[in-house]
């Protein structure tokens, strides 16, 4: 962070360039900020690899914003197989024993969506919202099928898929700010990729549903109220920059 930091504040269009080099460019540039800065190797040994480790990060997590910023701007469009494959895929990984009767129905709602067409709850997050749900229900698929069941409790359930979009805006927001940063730092030691982030999306869905049972609202109405009491204790975790969120299936 602090390398960072001192790049993007330089006045030296090389260093400041730094931070968003090529990854097949790195170590030319980390050869350049070397020269720049007179760093001997004989006296840091250590130095060119760590740079080049930093360099790696850093200009690694500004491509994985753009591209989950693609993903968020793409629309789902039904014209589109593959976006309806995904679709229909994610009721399978929900519901494997129930049959979908047609693509627009009432059964939509089962797994959480607004209307009988799941296509406008996208909206907001574009494709980036559906990416997140069929990554939670196919790489974690028991988290996932138990989370849709609690969703459906009788008197404090929620919508599974409106608030699985709805989180998806908070990871969104968390990397646009650059709180997530020291999370995927200490994550991935060199460039970090999309399915990094739909596990952090993972680790939302899967808190979130803890800790709304653990405070036992009164009803869904409560939602936006404790939503946010969940995203100030997410910022304040990220506050620390040694912090690395995984899922943990053993509460």
């Amino acid at each position: 962070m602090k390398i960072e930091y001192s790049l993007e504040s330089s006045r030296n269009e090389v260093l400041k360039t730094s931070v968003t080099v090529d990854e097949a460019n790195v170590a030319n540039k980390v050869r350049d900020i070397m020269k720049i800065k007179e760093i001997s190797i004989q006296k840091d040994p250590k130095f060119k690899l760590n740079l080049q480790t930093c360099l790696l990060q850093i200009s690694g997590f500004k491509k994985l914003f753009a591209d989950v910023e693609n993903l968020r701007k793409q629309p789902f469009d039904s014209s589109y197989q593959q976006h309806e494959n995904m679709l229909i895929k994610l009721w399978d990984l929900l519901m494997p024993h129930v049959h979908l009767e047609s693509r627009i129905t009432k059964q939509w709602g089962d797994i959480g969506f607004q209307g009988d067409d799941p296509k406008t709850d996208f909206r907001g997050m574009g494709m980036l919202g559906l990416h997140n749900l069929v990554f939670f229900g196919d790489h974690y698929t028991a988290a996932a099928r138990q989370t849709l069941s609690h969703s459906n409790h009788p008197k404090i359930g929620y919508s599974y898929a409106i608030v699985g979009i709805n989180l998806t805006e908070m990871a969104y927001s968390l990397m646009k700010s650059g709180l997530l940063k020291s999370h995927f730092y200490n994550l991935v030691p060199g460039v970090p990729q999309l399915h990094h982030f739909h596990q952090f999306y993972c680790y939302l869905m899967y808190e979130f549903d803890q800790f709304w049972f653990k405070e036992g609202p009164s009803s869904i109405m409560e939602f936006n109220h404790y939503r946010e009491q969940f995203h100030e204790r997410i910022k304040q975790l990220l506050q620390d920059p040694k912090t690395v969120l995984k899922l943990n299936f053993s509460k």
